[in-house]
């Protein structure tokens, strides 16, 4: 058996991804703002974003299959942490500053450059950071785990949002620039991203030995692994559980869903409640709106953040599958909401219900999911899980385009509607899993 560790522990374990979710969500709430500023018209923004789930879902599997089977001085997980840090930074300070570089490609193929480069290195980070806990918890402490790296990620999500508007709001940093050029608030908020994920990162390798909490039987099946290369390599997808494929199902329409929000919320807000024509993006009033897209974001997150603390009690009363049904529903709630809320004030309300889904998203699959696969193949199939987080995307990507120009008329908020939707396809099939007995109940 695996010791019981400390909250301390649980809480150097994870504390890289407070680091790796600020630059998601600089990322997530700035990538279409930059997209747009660089000259791409809305219908075209999905196919921006597109390369990043595409090199997501060529790189997890293959980072999940070789963190499984290394083991250096410094652990199995941490050399893949370290590398990404390092390339996430390198992404960071020059995709705002793609104009820069002008004269080697146009500034928008530079910055989808800048962008696969930059989910190569979130997945160098985040897929191990996921592995680790399943790798150094016990069975009994996995979903206080996930729940704590939802709690460190809806932390560092809540200052990757709102930074931008930090920066213009409080210290003067210009929030506008002339015509094809990153505002200085964005350009700034990356460089403080790229910080901070430096700190936090060194800290989680700093803190933690991996070898130090590895059972016996993580032992025998790590020298399992090392010394099985002539095992045959069709063996390695095969048994793969069956809650990983339903579970996938669920993630498809939720990420798709959110997806739609990440590209379309600063359009959504700035046609629907600014009142600004498609093509303005360089206005002040479109910053403003970008700014409040900013708070939204960080609004959702800190829900998320709060839910995530909640998270082990409504298992033990709920049950994991029911707990996601409940959060999956009323983020559907939420986004159908947008299109009908009278003020912007009022959109703080739908971001509030969209958070509740948003933290059991991030927590409550992984959840389900690690006491069903075997030790010595969790980084594969984690790998392999994570494959249905960007496949949606993908579609996502694909047809988002066609669906803004010739069914939505160009309107953004149609996408978020459409979200809405999606993610009541995603309660539904979540029913599909097995309706686990909750902890807290008492037997009969």
């Amino acid at each position: 058996m695996k010791p019981k560790q400390k909250i301390a522990q649980l809480l150097n374990l994870s504390i890289g991804f407070l680091g790796i979710q600020s630059v998601f969500a600089l990322q997530a709430g700035h990538a279409s703002r930059i997209f747009q500023t660089l000259g791409a018209h809305l219908e075209q923004l999905p196919l921006f974003w597109l390369a990043a789930p595409l090199t997501g879902l060529i790189v997890q599997p293959i980072l999940g299959f070789y963190s499984d089977r290394t083991w250096t001085r410094l652990g199995r997980r941490t050399p893949f942490l370290l590398a990404g840090s390092l390339f996430t930074i390198f992404a960071l300070i020059l995709l705002p500053n793609a104009p820069a570089f002008m004269w080697l490609v146009s500034p928008l193929v530079f910055a989808v450059m800048m962008m696969i480069v930059l989910d190569i290195a979130f997945n160098m980070s985040m897929h191990p950071m996921r592995a680790l806990v399943r790798d150094q918890l016990s069975p009994t402490q996995q979903g206080q785990g996930y729940a704590l790296q939802t709690f460190l990620i809806g932390i560092g999500a809540i200052i990757g949002s709102i930074l931008p508007y930090l920066l213009s709001q409080y210290l003067g940093v210009p929030k506008t620039a002339e015509t094809g050029i990153i505002p200085p608030n964005v350009r700034w908020s990356f460089y403080l991203g790229a910080a901070l994920l430096l700190v936090c990162i060194l800290w989680t390798v700093f803190t933690v030995r991996e070898k130090q909490y590895y059972s016996a039987e993580n032992k025998d099946v790590d020298s399992t692994i090392v010394s099985s290369t002539s095992a045959p390599k069709t063996t390695i997808l095969t048994n793969i559980p069956k809650v990983l494929l339903k579970l996938g199902l669920v993630q498809f329409f939720s990420w798709f869903a959110f997806f739609s929000m990440w590209v379309f919320t600063t359009s959504a807000v700035a046609q629907h409640f600014f009142k600004l024509p498609v093509r303005d993006t360089s206005s002040a009033a479109f910053a403003d709106a970008a700014n409040l897209t900013g708070l939204l974001f960080a609004t959702y997150n800190l829900t998320a953040t709060v839910l995530a603390l909640l998270l082990p009690k409504l298992y033990g009363y709920l049950g994991q599958r029911n707990t996601h049904t409940v959060a999956l529903f009323t983020g559907a709630i939420g986004f159908i909401s947008i299109y009908y809320m009278p003020t912007t004030t009022l959109l703080f309300f739908s971001m509030v219900l969209i958070g509740i889904s948003w933290g059991s998203v991030l927590s409550t699959p992984f959840a389900l999911l690690a006491n069903s696969i075997p030790c010595k193949k969790v980084g594969l199939y984690i790998g392999l899980f994570n494959c249905f987080i960007t496949l949606p995307q993908i579609v996502n990507g694909l047809i988002g385009g066609w669906l803004m120009k010739h069914i939505f008329d160009n309107q953004a908020i149609y996408a978020l509607s459409l979200s809405g939707v999606f993610m009541l396809c995603a309660t539904v099939a979540n029913l599909w899993l097995h309706n686990d007995k909750p902890t807290g109940a008492k037997s009969p």
